[in-house]
Parts: structure tokens; sequence; C-alpha cells
């Protein structure tokens, strides 16, 4: 019996149309479907790709033990992800080995700061896996203001609003161009990081990149909380150009 292939499957920043035709092919003639999702919802990657999956596929919701129940830096945060993620993989292992193909739904791009990552290490030994690149939030985020992120020789900073403030201070102030995803929670900080790097009012705060609701502002001229995951802060870079 020929063993299945484990597809990590990139979809792009949200949009549909913004999916590569590799991608499109894959999902459509998919018998095996599986996605990430928080416990309860329908999964941000599933929501994707809403009536592109063939009516005959079999779905496999892969949902998460924890997400912000518990401090990422508390060793049973760690234990019970990587339990899941040696789940996932034995399920995913089985399928392949007796014959099926499995498409990997991820949204944006696999490769980057994805949860397919931690399946694709545990694949690699066992089983055929192939990643599907794909657009990233990042990219359609900078599209969105209407302005190029980088010029010339721009250095590019891409920094996790996880980060502790003096590490994001450091960043942005040694990068020309700026990239801050995973902000939710950590908003003030992040605020006061732009600041202290004298970044703060070249900041645009993009929400739900290329998605219908999406929203483009001033950081500067935002109150309050921002959508806790699809929210990525933007600040442009100035750099040589003719």
């Amino acid at each position: 019996m020929t063993t299945g292939t484990i597809y990590g499957l990139g979809l792009g920043p949200g949009d549909p149309d913004l999916m590569t035709v590799r991608a499109d092919r894959l999902l459509r003639k998919a018998r095996h479907v599986a996605f990430f999702r928080k416990a309860g919802r329908k999964g941000q990657a599933r929501q994707c790709v809403e009536g592109l999956i063939p009516e005959a596929a079999v779905e496999y919701p892969m949902e998460y033990p924890v997400t912000t129940e518990i401090p990422f830096t508390d060793p049973e945060y760690n234990r019970l992800l990587a339990q899941f993620y040696e789940t996932c993989t034995a399920r995913l292992v089985e399928l392949a080995r007796a014959g099926e193909d499995v498409v990997v739904l991820c949204e944006g791009d696999p490769f980057f700061y994805g949860s397919f990552m931690h399946l694709y290490m545990r694949l690699l030994d066992q089983v055929p896996v192939e990643v599907v690149p794909a657009i990233t939030g990042m990219s359609a985020a900078w599209t969105a203001t209407g302005a190029p992120i980088t010029w010339g020789d721009d250095v590019l900073g891409v920094l996790m609003g996880t980060l502790p403030e003096a590490a994001l201070v450091d960043g942005i102030s040694r990068s020309d161009a700026v990239v801050i995803m995973k902000i939710g929670r950590h908003i003030d900080k992040v605020r006061a990081a732009l600041r202290a790097a004298g970044k703060y009012e070249q900041a645009w705060l993009v929400e739900y990149a290329s998605m219908p609701q999406q929203t483009v502002q001033r950081l500067a001229e935002v109150e309050g909380k921002v959508t806790p995951y699809f929210s990525i802060i933007i600040v442009h870079g100035k750099g040589r150009r003719p």
C-alpha cells in the first residue's frame, strides 16, 4: 500500500481569493481535512474555506487543550500542548499509513509562526509531508495601509507583542520598518515600547486584514482594546529610493 501524504496547506490571510492555485486545487479534491480550533469554536481556518471542501470529505477538528487560560511560561502549558500535538500527529500518521492523503488547513503561511510547524517536525521522519506556502497575514496588513512597507535597504523587524517591553523597544529601535504581531492583551505594553522607540505616531493598526471586517487606523487614534488575534501593527520604512 502506498503511504499517503500530509499537506500543510497555507490558506493566506483570510480572503479565499488570496489562496494559491495549488492550495485551491488540493483542497477541492481532498478526502480528509484537518484543522485547528479553539474548543467550542468553528475555527478561523475552517471558516476561511467554507464552501470549498468537498461534501464527501471527512473533517478532523484539532481542539487546543489550552490557549490563554494559563501563561505560556507555565510548564503545564508546554506539557499540555506537547501532548496535544503528539495526539494529533498520531492520528495523521494513522491516516497516511492507511494510504490516505490529509490536508491540514493553516492560516497564513504554515512556516510562519503557525501551529502546523509543531506537527511538521513530528511527522517528518514518519510519513511524507509537504508544505504549500501562502501569503502571510502581515503582507495583507501592510498592503491594506496603502503604502509600501520597505524601501531600498530598509531593515524589517517582525516582533511578537508577547516579548518583554525592553526587548520590544530594542527590536523597534533597531528596525526601519516594523511589524508587531500577537498584540491582544499586550497592547498597552506595545504602545509604551513604540513611544520609547520614537515610532508611536508612525504606527498603524490593521485588524482582520483582507477579511470583510477589515479595519485600518492610526494606532494613536485607537482607544481601548484591540482584537485579540487578528491585529497587526505596522510601521513603514522610509529608506532609499530613486
